[in-house]
């Protein structure tokens, strides 16, 4: 068991580092493909050589940050094969459908008109071009669409049944994969990218001001990603505010570990800032805060958008209580789902022996059983309820330093785009505005790396929603190899980061002391 133990932190810990290493360069591809097609339009359609220029530099960026995004996303398929094979197994046949397609679908379009975009300047005809630059950035937002439907599912698994003969689920409704959750999951992150990128234009252009250097390309820069980011932000927050009702639906445990809530109430006040108490769990007494600055009923509002709705904590989670529509709801225990997971557990055992003793009858009582049970299937490899608690603590600050630093972005953005229209002249003297901006960028990274730890910690301990935990779902392989391969990815992801960090400010710098505005 210690050895289990082992494995499955170990390769929890090599994939959220791919993860965090792979979302370092998505959302920027998403945002600045579209940044750099806008521009290529505008160029396209005034026939003026500092629009040219503009999408030029702001492509080199991109395709510096588009060739080590792919290397990260490469490897985390491939770690679903060597270090989760059981979850491989469970739900291949549901899970590898919506990755084919963005493989053999999204990724193709992606990588072969991004060939054009960033090789075919002067080869192939102007609107032609600019045709394989959008298809570059609708290919990067499609293949995220299916990558992102794929986790969805995993949080809110929909469309399959348990085949026991098969002993795995298999697909019986394609069209559930586009459930709510995972249309507010794809725009949320989709619209994130756009953000982070409107704050990266913004931060690179003010560079130049920094280094006096191409004035006027640098203001059109700030112009374009502002807008740009800007809406991308506020779509952000109103496809946030959606799936914060879709988990508060789907996943109410993380919705209680993300505001560290041990026991609801109507009209539940919303911590803004807070300290968690490290000694607090489920089955003491101890205060759930050291500190706290809450919102009054502001989570009822935010969860349910009634300010008098009753939000569950983690204790009433367990013990099977919700409240939907002003009635108290009876839901099942977390003891009982244990029990009855264990009893699904053990239909399916029954009905292999059956099965290869041709025993039909058998074999058909215990396919009912495991039916009748398998919603709490995942549960039977628990011991007690605390182990389906997430990491309350890790949750609670992820999501606050994504919220706050969401609302700093928006104030950002409003600062920057008032500058470069107003008061250009101040933006360009200023050299503390321009400081505010490059520190910016890494700050808008944080904020989005935040938001996956809350997606993502929040549900732990599941592989796949109620179904199947990390615990079952590992590979049958040594720890030691899990460990090794985790040290090599984290000095190559590290190198590749230095290296694309080291090329873009190379080339930034190298851009200062060209005239960007003819």
């Amino acid at each position: 068991m210690d050895n289990l133990i082992t494995v499955v932190d170990w390769s929890r810990w090599q994939f959220a580092m791919t993860a965090i290493f792979h979302w370092l360069f998505v959302p920027l591809t998403l945002g600045l493909s579209v940044i750099v097609a806008i521009m290529e339009s505008i160029y396209l359609r005034t026939k003026s050589e500092k629009w040219l220029a503009s999408t030029k530099f702001w492509m080199t960026l991109l395709a510096i940050n588009f060739a080590i995004g792919v290397a990260t996303g490469i490897i985390l398929e491939f770690e679903f094969g060597t270090n989760w094979s059981n979850y491989s197994w469970f739900v291949g046949d549901i899970f590898g459908a919506p990755l084919a397609i963005e493989g053999i679908l999204a990724f193709f379009l992606e990588a072969t008109f991004g060939a054009v975009m960033f090789f075919g300047w002067g080869k192939v005809s102007p609107r032609f071009h600019l045709l394989s630059t959008w298809l570059t950035a609708i290919g990067a937002s499609i293949s995220a669409l299916w990558i992102l439907v794929a986790n969805a599912w995993m949080q809110y698994p929909v469309g399959m049944e348990f085949d026991p003969a098969q002993m795995r689920n298999v697909m019986v409704d394609f069209g559930a994969f586009f459930s709510a959750v995972a249309i507010n999951k794809f725009f949320h992150s989709v619209l994130s990218g756009w953000a982070l990128s409107g704050v990266f234009v913004i931060g690179v252009s003010c560079f130049f001001l920094w280094r006096r250097s191409n004035r006027d390309f640098a203001l059109r820069s700030i112009k374009v990603g502002g807008w740009f980011g800007l809406t991308g932000l506020l779509l952000c927050m109103w496809t946030g505010d959606g799936s914060a009702v879709e988990v508060t639906r789907t996943q109410p445990m993380k919705l209680a570990a993300m505001e560290g809530l041990y026991r609801g109430e109507s009209g539940q006040s919303l911590a803004v800032i807070g300290i968690v108490n490290p000694e607090k769990r489920y089955f003491n007494d101890e205060p759930p805060y050291l500190f706290e600055l809450s919102i009054p009923k502001g989570l009822s509002i935010l969860a349910r958008h009634d300010m008098n709705a009753f939000v569950p904590g983690i204790n009433d989670i367990i013990d099977g209580i919700d409240i939907v529509d002003g009635d108290t709801v009876r839901t099942v225990s977390y003891p009982e789902r244990i029990r009855r997971g264990k009893m699904a557990q053990n239909a399916l055992r029954e009905y292999s022996v059956a099965m290869e003793a041709g025993d039909t009858a058998a074999m058909q009582k215990a396919s009912a059983q495991l039916k009748a049970d398998f919603p709490y299937f995942g549960y039977g490899y628990f011991k007690s309820p605390s182990d389906a608690v997430p990491p309350v603590a890790l949750t609670f600050y992820a999501f606050r330093v994504m919220v706050g630093l969401g609302s700093y972005f928006l104030l950002f953005y409003i600062v920057a785009l008032m500058m470069a229209y107003r008061w250009p002249d101040a933006l360009c003297r200023q050299r503390w505005m321009q400081f505010v901006a490059m520190v910016s960028v890494p700050l808008m990274w944080i904020c989005s790396e935040a938001g996956w730890i809350v997606a993502e910690v929040g549900r732990q301990p599941w592989t796949v929603q109620d179904l199947l935990p990390t615990c079952a779902a590992i590979s049958n392989i040594p720890a030691s190899s899990v460990i090794v391969t985790f040290w090599m990815f984290a000095v190559i992801f590290t190198v590749l980061l230095a290296a694309e960090v080291s090329i873009m400010v190379k080339w930034i710098n190298k851009s200062t002391r060209k005239d960007l505005n003819k």
